[in-house]
């Protein structure tokens, strides 16, 4: 961990409780649009959503998990009514206007309460078998493992809350297809894209770290 001040580690936590916030509700607009690869279902929101992941990862690993978890209960119920919001005003990619804000949709809520609970299980997944492996010798395995379990939980509780038995009849026919390609590429897309990049810039982190170490100590 950094050895950061109080006010720089609050200011920390703010920004990066504001990246998940921004990436949950981009996340939730953009599994609203489906679409087909390889002949397989999935979803825009399946290449989005990992960022959170990387993000979680960085905090335990440079904050601890107290601060990790801060962030995921400071974002939580912003993201729950602001994805609800946007998915109301752009319904499956389409601007209502905002007399659409006037009636309850059923239908976005349960995706924005969907999105709420996959968010808080998933990420307290991941932070918690993060934790238990980051003092591996190989930086590697920490991340991959709870990329592995999080992105697993999260995309189960996701969809099985979202659309089983939804009025939304493709989704309702399509989501466990859908669930598991989404699964499959964010795994593709965190194992083969994020995993490098959490290595650079920790290693980034780590020389930072060293430089200022050693700048104190000669100054």
């Amino acid at each position: 961990m950094l050895n950061l001040t109080q006010a720089q580690i609050r200011r920390a936590v703010a920004l990066l409780a504001g990246f998940h916030i921004l990436i949950i509700c981009a996340s939730n607009y953009l599994v609203q649009l489906p679409f087909q690869i390889f002949e397989f279902h999935t979803t825009w929101g399946a290449f989005s959503f990992p960022f959170v992941y990387l993000a979680t990862d960085l905090t335990v690993r440079i904050f601890g998990q107290a601060n990790a978890r801060k962030i995921i209960f400071r974002a939580m119920m912003p993201a729950l009514v602001i994805s609800y919001l946007v998915g109301v005003l752009f319904h499956q990619g389409n601007f209502q206007g905002a007399e659409a804000l006037a009636s309850f949709n059923t239908f976005v809520f349960r995706i924005a309460f969907a999105s709420f609970a996959a968010y808080l299980v998933g990420q307290l997944m991941d932070i918690s078998v993060f934790a238990k492996l980051r003092r591996l010798k190989s930086w590697w395995v920490a991340p991959a493992a709870s990329t592995l379990v999080g992105n697993l939980v999260d995309t189960l509780v996701f969809f099985s809350v979202a659309f089983y038995a939804s009025s939304d009849a493709f989704m309702a026919a399509n989501w466990p297809e859908i669930a598991a390609v989404d699964y499959g590429f964010k795994l593709i897309v965190s194992l083969g894209l994020f995993l490098p990049a959490y290595g650079l810039l920790l290693k980034s982190l780590q020389d930072r770290i060293l430089i200022g170490a050693t700048h104190k100590l000669y100054s």
